[in-house]
């Protein structure tokens, strides 16, 4: 039986995502995966989907909806890859009790602002340009280790390498517990 894994997209959904198929085409092969639009999970419907608008529509109550609506949908312990603002989404989510068995974000904004950290598996990554980047000082205290990538900014999880990077170490993970599970048998 295929692991289960939870998508969530960034601010711009399903509207500026092309990307995120690169992702699920590697993927679904290996997991059963579930995705989630994070405006639809925040019930964002705004005239002007400007990137301001947007950003102050999830700062404004839409981060919190999206996280009660997360844990409404989501009661199977699963993984969660994550991507700017769902990152934060999946986060706040797991210190609530969303059940995860790991949770690997790129580019997660307002972690910065985070003193606790969810109960599973945590993988952060960040381009070096990423303005939205926790400091070094936060990822110590909270003993969590950064993935920080040179010459990229916060958009890197659109750009095939960094596509390429992720899914492998998703994959390896899971075929990993694969093997385990068969020499198991």
């Amino acid at each position: 039986m295929a692991e289960r894994l939870v998508v969530l997209s960034d601010i711009w959904g399903v509207k500026k995502g092309l990307w995120i198929t690169s992702y699920l085409a590697y993927l679904q092969q290996y997991y059963d995966i579930v995705f989630y639009d994070i405006q639809q999970l925040a019930n964002i419907d705004l005239t002007i989907k400007s990137e301001e608008n947007l950003h102050s529509a999830f700062v404004q109550g839409g981060i919190d909806t999206a996280v009660a609506h997360l844990l409404k949908k989501e009661t199977e312990r699963s993984h969660y890859l994550a991507f700017s603002t769902g990152g934060t989404i999946a986060w706040k989510a797991g210190l609530k009790g969303l059940p995860m068995r790991s949770l690997y974000t790129i580019s997660a904004t307002r972690l910065r602002l985070e003193n606790l950290k969810p109960d599973c598996s945590t993988t952060l990554i960040y381009g070096s340009n990423d303005t939205f980047r926790p400091n070094t000082e936060w990822s110590e205290r909270l003993d969590l280790e950064m993935d920080v990538v040179s010459n990229f900014g916060h958009e890197l999880y659109t750009d095939e390498k960094i596509i390429g990077k992720v899914c492998k170490d998703l994959l390896t993970a899971v075929t990993a517990k694969q093997t385990k599970t068969k020499k198991a048998v």
